[in-house]
């Protein structure tokens, strides 16, 4: 491997979304095409990455400022970074490929791939940059990519709203982010991920310090990952074309948080707080994001909802100081979440952009090939036994196990909500009959987007296997507890799958009807309330602050003071040179009064 490789996997990308924005804007097909091979020659040259022991790169001085800050334009190649390259590269170059037969009638198609590329671009440099500052940056450009993914039918209201709601929710995880690098830098003088953990001595000496730096930290995570209460912004996602649902909620954006947690638990580690908050913030993300699952009928949502609540689970296990097991679990749902959100898209191709489960059914023989795997994807989901979620999520709880009785317990409803809600899906979407004209003539979608469908269904089955669990990830945490995790979570996941059988096989409406679950808990209402309290309030302070500080009291008091002086000076020049004798001699008599009497 030359140093070169992962510069040329960070530039394909970028170079790609130029050609397009000043080159192929007028033809969607050359488009596509180039975003397509950029992002198949970047899997190639990150598969070369992976396989080569040598972790050399070039590294360049940007910004030397002495004494105290130089922030170097570099990368880091370690097993963590070359498995996110591969993972990321991979699973992308199926969804661009994909992306050829769902966004093949889209007029705005070079602007989609185009945004796509830049997407991949931003998303990489997060992976491979070796420190603080370059990693911002890129993870600000991943908050403007998506903008632009999100809202990409920018006509629809609601695709616009669901752009702006992502944008403004990551900005306040990232303002917290953004403090806590200062935190970092101003205690330990650099930016740089191995000499801030090689002076972690200048931090840990202050345990109050450290560990409101590592959850200032952790806000971004929050943000980019979705956590709970900074939520909301992901099931919006939605409104995007679905291989852009796939492209974040499987291997990019979602993920970065757990990855850049990951990457700096040198630092979170190190303070047993911020590991308890963490654990907890995702434990509550991963119940409550299932219980939300379970009365959603739009087939997007409850699979955005079955991402928050994964990624609840990975959260849970960084903050159990198991980033290894929280990999692990990143590295299988990105392929059998990449997987069911694009057999989502097949259905919702193929039923003219219908999304409601409750007007699907009986698809299972009328769309074989996306049914099958989207069936694998479920059974990875669920943690069917020997399916790769099995392996990892396995993994987690097992952790959980040994450190937290009570997020055990959690983790355990959540992985029976799972495979409740999971089969929900399936039997409402794709057995049964056809519950709308549209299901009812429904057939498979076109090779070029079903072939991606099998190629993800076969890491899905196999990701969790020895070569793979030892190979990515070097020491997961799996068979702790013996044989006692594996039969506890098979039987969790039996009696979800069991309930949800019984309540919902050959069901034409939906028996529960829960709407604090329909409603997402009023998280919206919440916030939305919140918000026009606090910009009444604000307004009206201000308007109160504008009208009688300002105005009244500076503006108009100055220019009332203003006014009588100059008044009383008026009265005082009268142009009369008897009152002037008089005033000249009041003032003689008030010197000598002065003179004689002080």
């Amino acid at each position: 491997m030359t140093a070169a490789f992962p510069w040329y996997v960070l530039l394909l990308p970028l170079m790609s979304a130029v050609v397009i924005l000043l080159f192929t804007r007028r033809s969607g097909a050359i488009s596509s095409i180039v975003s397509v091979g950029a992002a198949v020659i970047g899997f190639a040259f990150s598969c070369a990455i992976f396989a080569s022991p040598n972790t050399s790169s070039l590294e360049l001085t940007w910004i030397n400022i002495p004494p105290t800050l130089e922030v170097p334009l570099g990368f880091i190649l370690d097993d963590l970074s070359k498995t996110m390259l591969v993972l990321v590269t991979g699973v992308g170059a199926l969804i661009h490929i994909y992306s050829l037969g769902y966004m093949r009638d889209d007029e705005g198609k070079w602007r989609f791939f185009a945004s796509l590329s830049f997407f991949m671009f931003s998303m990489l440099g997060i992976v491979l940059a070796n420190n603080f500052v370059m990693m911002f940056i890129f993870w600000e450009l991943v908050g403007v990519s998506s903008y632009l993914l999100i809202g990409h039918w920018f006509h629809r209201d609601s695709a616009a709203e669901a752009a702006n709601k992502a944008v403004i929710t990551n900005r306040l995880g990232d303002f917290g982010f953004m403090i806590g690098i200062l935190m970092v830098w101003t205690s330990t003088g650099t930016v740089v991920f191995t000499e801030a953990a090689e002076r972690m001595a200048t931090i840990t000496t202050h345990p109050g310090y450290l560990t409101a730096a590592a959850l200032l930290i952790f806000c971004g995570a929050m943000g980019k990952s979705a956590q709970f209460p900074l939520h909301v912004w992901l099931p919006d996602a939605m409104e995007g074309p679905t291989p852009i649902s796939a492209l974040i909620h499987a291997a990019t954006m979602v993920a970065a948080g757990v990855y850049m947690l990951v990457r700096v638990s040198f630092l979170i580690q190190a303070s047993p707080q911020a590991l308890i908050v963490i654990a907890w913030i995702g434990t509550i993300t991963a119940v409550m994001a299932a219980l939300i699952a379970t009365q959603q009928n739009d087939i997007k949502r409850i699979l955005a909802y079955s991402t928050l609540s994964q990624l609840g689970y990975m959260i849970m296990a960084v903050g159990l100081a198991a980033g290894d097991a929280a990999m692990f679990h990143l590295f299988t749902h990105a392929f059998f979440k990449a997987l069911l959100f694009l057999g989502a898209g097949s259905v919702i191709v193929m039923l003219h952009h219908e999304q409601n489960i409750w007007k699907m059914g009986g698809l299972a023989g009328r769309m074989r090939i996306t049914f099958f795997t989207f069936l694998i994807g479920t059974l990875a989901l669920i943690g069917f036994p020997f399916f790769s979620g099995f392996f990892s999520k396995d993994a987690i709880l097992a952790v959980a196990h040994e450190k937290s009785t009570p997020i055990f317990a959690l983790g355990l409803f959540s992985a029976f909500l799972t495979a409740f809600y999971m089969v929900r899906l399936v039997l409402v979407a794709f057995f049964g009959k056809a519950r709308s004209e549209t299901a009812g003539h429904a057939k498979e979608a076109p090779a070029v987007m079903t072939g991606p469908l099998v190629l993800l269904a076969i890491p899905s089955f196999l990701a969790g296997f020895g070569f793979f669990a030892t190979r990515f990830l070097p020491t997961p945490h799996v068979g702790h507890a013996g044989n006692f995790i594996p039969i506890t979570v098979t039987s969790t996941m039996a009696a979800g799958v069991l309930v949800a059988f019984f309540l919902y096989r050959n069901r034409e409406h939906d028996p529960l009807e829960l709407r604090p679950l329909q409603r997402r808990f009023y998280f919206d209402e919440l916030y939305a309330w919140l918000i026009r309290v606090t910009q009444g309030t604000l307004s009206g302070f201000s308007a109160f602050f504008d009208r009688w500080i300002i105005d009244a009291g500076v503006v108009r008091g100055a220019s009332s003071g203003t006014w009588g002086v100059g008044a009383l000076l008026r009265l005082m020049q009268v142009g009369n040179l008897q009152a002037y004798s008089f005033i000249f001699g009041l003032g003689i008599v008030g010197l000598i009064y002065y003179s004689v009497f002080r």
